[in-house]
């Protein structure tokens, strides 16, 4: 059974395909259609292409599959700049040029939401690229071979292990200490390195014995929008340092100058909650992880009038007993939880400032705001994770009532725990 329910067989013995591939899929697969009717997702193919595949997985109603030839190249197509692109599973489109890549990006986006959320897709604004596609990535996570002490990643199926000796999209801090690390890994389950550029320091994590450096630190500490931030080894921050930058310009564009109260949902260890408390009179910020709570706490010293609420947001918005002037949500890749959606739309609250890194859900979510008095003003597609199919939005709302309700009950209204998402590929 797949993770979604769906059975699927794997092919006995070696099948092949030939495919025309239509466009990118969220995820970064090429969307094909077969002989029989049904949808092929073929990784690593350009969109344009005629490509050979080979079937990995047969559902019901689709197909899994992998390029083995290129028989009609897209004139997109590049050279992969890493040796191990293919295998390991975290890049799915080094095979294409990054203006490429970006065009692709904002179709999904535009696609997304107008087959989820019903949703014009004028609204959206274009792709904010990265000035450097490359050596942006400053956190990531090592497997470790347990003879050896190879240190490297998964492959690409989810089993063996990849030595890596250097990676095209980790910070150059990162690729430099990667053959250092290598044969110190036996007896560790991973490895995980974070650093920051702009103040000089970071964590090699657990601690690792018989190296010329420094490892088993528990935090660090990063900078962001003039801010600094105490970021422990199990809290989240964006590991893209420049186009965080440029997401907190986008949601600050976003936000209204001056308000009595901002809510940051999902804060982490605070980010949000404190670059912007200077425009309101107070902050309350709510997230559910113990550590970066725990990060919070000092980074909260430098913003006074920010409040941490430490819990689930669905479990924590919807008894707060003051209306917010504007929300940011920040949540994980499946979206906000139906009592988060009929708070905010309990509350009303002016604006509400959505980052996204799942086109899918947040087409879903926008749709019930849209459906509960909210008018889509913007959604911004920001690429955090060049070479890979992962694309982040940063999406305003603004709150202009419903219209006068219709005698009679609405047979089309949908609450928000009945939508749903379709299929992973379709996404």
């Amino acid at each position: 059974m797949s993770r979604r329910g769906q059975r699927y067989k794997e092919p006995a013995e070696p099948t092949f395909i030939t495919v025309r591939v239509e466009s990118l899929v969220f995820g970064g697969a090429g969307l094909a259609r077969g002989a029989d009717g049904r949808v092929v997702f073929v990784a690593f193919a350009a969109p344009g292409e005629l490509v050979e595949a080979q079937v990995e997985r047969e559902y019901p109603d689709y197909i899994q599959a992998v390029t083995t030839r290129v028989i009609e190249p897209s004139p997109d197509r590049v050279d992969p700049r890493c040796p191990l692109f293919g295998e390991c599973g975290g890049c799915q489109l080094q095979h294409m040029s990054y203006p490429a890549q970006l065009a692709a990006k904002e179709t999904v986006v535009r696609e997304q939401l107008r087959r989820i959320g019903k949703l014009d897709d004028s609204v959206v604004r274009p792709i904010v690229g990265a000035a450097e596609p490359w050596g942006y990535r400053n956190h990531l996570r090592f497997s470790t071979g347990k003879k050896y002490g190879d240190v490297g990643y998964i492959g690409r199926k989810g089993y063996g292990l990849l030595k890596v000796d250097s990676c095209p999209i980790a910070d150059p801090w990162v690729s430099d200490l990667l053959p250092k690390l290598q044969g110190h890994g036996a007896g560790l389950h991973q490895v995980q390195v974070r650093y920051s550029a702009e103040t000089g320091t970071g964590l090699i994590n657990p601690a690792i014995p018989d190296v010329p450096f420094e490892t088993g630190q528990k935090a660090y500490v990063e900078e962001l929008a003039g801010r600094r931030f105490d970021v422990s080894a199990s809290a989240f921050f964006q590991v893209n340092h420049a186009q965080a930058e440029q997401m907190v310009r986008l949601v600050g564009e976003a936000l209204p100058e001056r308000g009595d109260l901002l809510i940051d949902g999902f804060a982490g260890v605070g980010t949000f909650a404190v670059i912007f408390s200077d425009r309101f009179e107070r902050v309350l910020a709510i997230e559910e992880s113990n550590s970066a709570a725990k990060d919070s706490e000092r980074n909260l010293a430098q913003a006074p009038n920010v409040e941490m609420l430490v819990g689930k947001v669905e479990d924590i918005l919807p008894d707060l007993e003051v209306r917010p002037d504007a929300i940011i949500l920040d949540p994980p890749r499946p979206g906000c939880a139906p009592p988060v959606m009929r708070a905010i739309l309990e509350f009303q609250p002016s604006t509400v400032v959505y980052v996204s890194c799942n086109p899918a859900t947040l087409a879903r979510d926008l749709r019930i705001l849209v459906n509960g008095g909210y008018q889509l003003d913007s959604v911004t597609p920001l690429d955090m994770f060049p070479q890979t199919g992962h694309i982040e939005c940063v999406s305003r709302l603004t709150f202009i009532g419903l219209p006068e309700a219709p005698e009679g009950p609405d047979e089309d209204a949908v609450e928000p725990d009945e939508i749903i998402v379709d299929e992973p590929g379709l996404e």
